[in-house]
């Protein structure tokens, strides 16, 4: 098929420089009587922008989206008011619930705590209400109940083209000479596993890379959930998981500190992104075992003083403890104790500085 030429091409996060609200608005006024073709291959991002974007495409009357890519979130959302929707043979689609960036660390008392139950449940009210609206709109778009599209943005997962044509999320399906398949890149993947999108079983970029060999190592971990969703809505009974948008890494590296392990109570430790999360609980054991240390270094420093003072001994009642077969002699208690707080120390070292 002959190249597709387009007004405008929407890429990259939506409500950033390349899928900008206001550029948007100044290419459509550029083309207020003439029909306007539009390009969009984007993960998603800011849903107000997404929805600000569909308004204007509507008010125009005459928009046509094309999908190339991998489309998820927020830039299916900006599609919906377009007056028809095509998308690449070889692209993918993505549809999931609304979610809302949060974090919380410190100690909290009964009275913080209630608060921020409180807090929460109010965030969740409103993200109820968000998942609600953009369900209804899904659901015009693909005319069906809007409960089976509420029920499959809580599914999540990637539909084929093929898949997002039979729910009506798109009129047709194309194939552009411009239009390659998609490919996952180390980048594209990290983006996603941010965003704590399943990664597609599709051809990775680049194999060679550490990333990438891992990618392909657990690409038929994902394949089922991927079946899952494109399976009928109404016969899934069982509790799916949300996917979130909130940037969450995924890629977990284990790490063994056998001393501080024991001091902790765990075998292993998660690193994400070369940082490892502990407890307050966590950080107070080792805050007491540092502050042990620093008691028992003060009193070893006072007995070694008292030896400086006193006659040496006769080396008729000096004792040699050590091995001489080759094998190192057993480390006494405060050897082990100096490990410990030394593996403690150096955990420390890898935690995020406020």
């Amino acid at each position: 098929m002959a190249k597709q030429k387009y007004n405008l091409h929407l890429k990259g996060y939506v409500g950033g420089c390349d899928f900008d609200r206001d550029y948007v608005d100044y290419i459509l006024a550029q083309n207020s009587e003439k029909p306007v073709s539009v390009l969009i291959d984007s993960l998603g991002g800011s849903l107000a922008t997404a929805l600000s974007i569909a308004s204007a495409f509507k008010a125009h009357g005459d928009v046509a989206v094309h999908f190339a890519g991998m489309n998820a979130s927020a830039a299916t959302i900006a599609s919906l008011g377009a007056s028809s929707i095509s998308i690449d043979s070889s692209a993918m689609y993505l549809v999931h619930k609304c979610s809302s960036e949060f974090f919380q660390y410190g100690n909290l008392n009964a009275d913080d705590i209630a608060t921020l139950i409180k807090d929460l449940k109010a965030t969740k009210r409103d993200l109820d209400k968000l998942d609600a609206n953009i369900a209804e709109m899904y659901a015009a778009k693909c005319k069906k109940p809007a409960n089976e599209l509420l029920d499959l943005m809580k599914a999540g997962g990637w539909l084929t083209a093929k898949e997002a044509l039979e729910w009506g999320f798109v009129d047709e399906i194309t194939d552009y000479e411009e239009e390659p398949a998609p490919k996952l890149t180390d980048a594209v993947a990290s983006a996603m596993a941010s965003a704590g999108m399943p990664i597609p079983n599709i051809p990775v970029a680049d194999s060679q890379s550490a990333f990438g060999k891992f990618l392909s190592a657990i690409a038929d971990f994902f394949k089922p959930k991927t079946e899952e969703v494109t399976a009928p809505i109404e016969a899934t009974t069982e509790k799916t998981t949300e996917n979130k948008v909130n940037p969450t890494t995924t890629q977990n590296t284990m790490h063994t500190f056998t001393l501080l392990g024991k001091l902790l109570g765990v075998e292993n430790f998660a690193a994400t992104d070369g940082v490892i999360k502990l407890s307050v609980e966590q950080m107070q054991s080792i805050e007491n075992a540092m502050s042990a240390h620093e008691t028992r270094q003060g009193e070893l420093e006072n007995e070694i003083t008292a030896l400086k003072k006193s006659p040496a001994a006769d080396t008729t009642n000096v004792v040699d403890t050590g091995k001489h077969d080759g094998k190192q002699a057993e480390k006494s208690d405060v050897e082990n104790f100096v490990d410990t707080v030394n593996s403690a120390r150096a955990l420390y070292n890898m935690l995020p500085k406020v």
